[in-house]
């Protein structure tokens, strides 16, 4: 690794991307993102065909907000090519062969953050649902499945499984299918009988059904896995808590419904994890190779707990408390819970996920969401985070040398599991 972080840095190359870590972390710290915007604007105005420049246009566009405008500047940038290069460092470490697919920062896993202090060679290849073979990915050491769960995402994901049935080299999280399952109603049913993890029942429910238990034409106790008020209703593929509200009665429930024009909508019960101080604290680990290591800890007073909301920077005893929690992760946190994270291991079956959690007073640990495209990074202020370079350099470090170590092995140690696809001994470098 080499201890620093990506800025920005426009190549004459123009398959080299500046790419998401040095575009999100220009912005992230306030600092002026126009003279990036108008050497590309320039770029792309002297040749039509810069794919590279579009691409990272649509970045920029993605960070400010303005979704619209960066789908359509990402699709721009695909239909002249699907394949780009992102170089950290000096270059000199591996080159690593990403398959993704278009959309937002959530739709893949965010491995330019996860690599940006490195020396490798990011090769990013855009895939699809009608994405016929892989015969044209470039030269890599190893390769990387990033394309996340999510509806949007499914085709692209039974495609892969296809694509890559028959795999030469190595390659982590070749599991598509293991991806698939991470639904949030595919994750609740995984855990419905593992004692060490609660995962609250997780129902999709039609827009249909929802009204007639609004309208009292049914109770809400008639729904899969509910027996009662409060609920959380969230519309299906949201991440963030985008639409998601906490329902208490049939008239919330009613209003709700009256502002949302989604068709289909996850409905759980609401479980009241509170501490006893009445805050709410959520973590954030990434397990690598069935190892956890400690991303965030955010500490809130609402339940629908978020780092950038929840104040963290504003309050100097919960930084002191997320800064004990990451330095005691090892020897506490991963102890009390390691027959759990043994447990995610096993189920969700991929060398590489996240997860966002929290601990419940009778010592399971209450499961939101497991996802490999949760956002992970070292963004921080060091000055206001001082605690967090460490411990995020430790999950970099490991992530990385999970890699190396795909590179020299070839095989997956997940490669057991259903859903793993079999690798061959055969030349991959072309």
């Amino acid at each position: 690794m080499t201890g620093t972080v990506a800025q920005i840095r426009i190549s004459e190359d123009k398959d080299i991307l500046i790419g998401k870590a040095a575009i999100v972390r220009t912005l992230y710290e306030g600092r002026d993102i126009s003279p990036t915007w108008d050497k590309l604007m320039a770029r792309v105005s002297a040749n039509p065909r810069d794919a590279a420049a579009f691409l990272d246009l649509s970045a920029i566009l993605q960070t400010l907000g303005k979704a619209e405008d960066a789908s359509t500047t990402q699709q721009a940038a695909l239909d002249i090519s699907r394949s780009y290069r992102i170089r950290n460092g000096d270059g000199s470490g591996l080159t690593v062969l990403v398959l993704l697919t278009a959309g937002d920062f959530m739709a893949n896993t965010p491995i330019e953050f996860l690599l940006e202090t490195s020396n490798t060679v990011i090769r990013l290849h855009y895939v699809d649902a009608q994405t016929a073979s892989l015969d044209d990915v470039p030269a890599h050491d190893v390769a990387f499945v990033a394309v996340g769960e999510s509806p949007e995402n499914l085709p692209v994901l039974e495609n892969l499984e296809r694509l890559l049935s028959n795999w030469a080299g190595p390659i982590v999280n070749n599991a598509p299918r293991s991806v698939i399952d991470l639904s949030r109603e595919g994750v609740a049913d995984a855990f419905k009988d593992e004692p060490s993890v609660l995962a609250a029942a997780t129902t999709r429910i039609s827009r249909n059904e929802l009204q007639s238990v609004a309208a009292e034409e049914a109770s809400i106790g008639s729904i899969a896995g509910i027996e009662a008020y409060p609920v959380i209703v969230r519309p299906i593929g949201t991440h963030a808590g985008k639409g998601m509200e906490k329902i208490a009665t049939t008239a919330e429930l009613s209003t709700y419904l009256m502002s949302r024009s989604e068709t289909e909508f996850y409905i759980v019960p609401f479980i009241d994890y509170s501490d006893a101080d009445g805050k709410f604290r959520k973590q954030r680990i990434a397990v690598i190779d069935g190892k956890p290591y400690a991303s965030h800890l955010a500490i809130s007073d609402h339940w629908m707990v978020h780092y950038l909301s929840a104040g963290m920077a504003q309050h100097n005893d919960r930084r002191l408390e997320e800064a004990a929690w990451m330095a005691d992760f090892d020897t506490d946190f991963a102890v009390r819970h390691a027959r759990a994270f043994d447990a995610l291991h096993q189920h969700i079956g991929l060398d590489y996920f996240a997860i966002d959690c929290a601990e419940l007073d009778d010592g399971r640990l209450f499961l939101f969401e497991a996802d490999v495209a949760m956002i992970v990074h070292s963004m921080d202020s060091e000055k206001v985070f001082p605690y967090k370079k460490a411990a995020m350099n430790k999950l970099f470090v490991a992530f990385e040398n999970a890699l190396k170590q795909r590179a020299v092995l070839g095989a997956s140690p997940m490669s057991h599991l259903p859903g793993a696809a079999v690798t061959h001994e055969q030349p991959w470098r072309q």
